[in-house]
């Protein structure tokens, strides 16, 4: 056999080799699902999961930088209403909602033959590693969630609960709104170093803390929001002068989109806790 014609041979052979591995690469995009996401959190769970083609559509909050820590990633993607029409007519695999999605459209979406799959409220960092190896089973993307889920499981076997020593924070958001056990703030507090006030006077879920027991109690830090274009009466509470000094002395630490949802990006919302905690500590030995 020829030079040339080994080298005609080598050169198909080739050609047929990356016709081969193009068309598997094609049928593995094929089989994953696409899907639309109707909720804040599952928006951010399949942000950091899915491959761009399987992202059908997105919450119409996905893009709210006030509420999900990857608006700007969701800006590239679609965003729906919430809608059985809109969503039905997008034809996806899957859709993604939250344990309070409307019923009524979840309902008529499962009739039509959609496959739907709700994802419940964080309420502990914990719950965080398992919501990720759920959404990478949907996604078809088991590798990259426990890559992803393993990391949050490392960070929080790290983490050591606070003692009675440890500084106190209370959560005070408008109209005296506050978190005490059971909720995803309360566990980035802790984890963070803090002991939570509301915890500590029976608080679980969410309430209202009075000005007044706030004031008697005397938290060292206060978690709130920061004030928004526009304002609201619910807001003024929050800037009473008998706890303007938190403000002042830089003790008030704004809550943000990094506590909304659990997500790895809610470590970052503990970190930033800490590093608080920290400077706080820093200036009492100063003193």
């Amino acid at each position: 056999m020829s030079v040339s014609r080994r080298i005609s041979d080598l050169g198909r052979l080739i050609a047929l080799a990356g016709s081969l591995s193009v068309g598997a690469f094609a049928a593995q995009a094929a089989d994953l699902p696409r899907v639309v996401s109707m909720n804040l959190c599952t928006d951010q769970l399949v942000l950091l999961l899915a491959e761009p083609e399987q992202i059908v559509s997105l919450s119409r909050l996905a893009t709210d930088a006030r509420s999900s820590s990857l608006a700007e990633q969701a800006k590239a993607y679609p965003r729906n209403a919430g809608r059985a029409e809109e969503i039905f007519l997008s034809a996806p695999d899957i859709l993604l909602a939250g344990t309070y999605s409307d019923k009524t459209t979840l309902a008529t979406l499962r009739s039509l033959g959609l496959r739907v799959e709700q994802f419940p409220i964080t309420t502990a960092l914990d719950q965080i590693p398992q919501q990720i190896r759920q959404m990478g089973e949907v996604l078809h993307q088991q590798g990259k969630a426990a890559a992803r889920a393993a990391e949050v499981e490392a960070y929080l076997d790290a983490v050591v609960p606070p003692d009675s020593t440890a500084p106190v924070a209370a959560f005070y958001y408008p109209n005296g709104y506050s978190l005490g056990a059971n909720t995803l703030g309360h566990d980035i507090i802790t984890a963070a170093g803090f002991r939570n006030l509301t915890q500590e006077l029976g608080m679980k879920g969410s309430g209202n803390l009075d000005l007044e027991q706030l004031v008697v109690q005397a938290p060292d830090v206060l978690i709130s929001s920061p004030r928004y274009p526009g304002g609201s009466r619910s807001e003024e509470i929050m800037f009473h002068p008998a706890i303007a000094h938190y403000a002042r002395d830089e003790r008030l630490i704004f809550s943000s989109a990094d506590w909304v949802c659990g997500t790895p990006i809610t470590l970052r919302a503990v970190r930033d806790v800490r590093r608080a905690r920290e400077t706080i500590m820093h200036q009492e030995q100063d003193q």
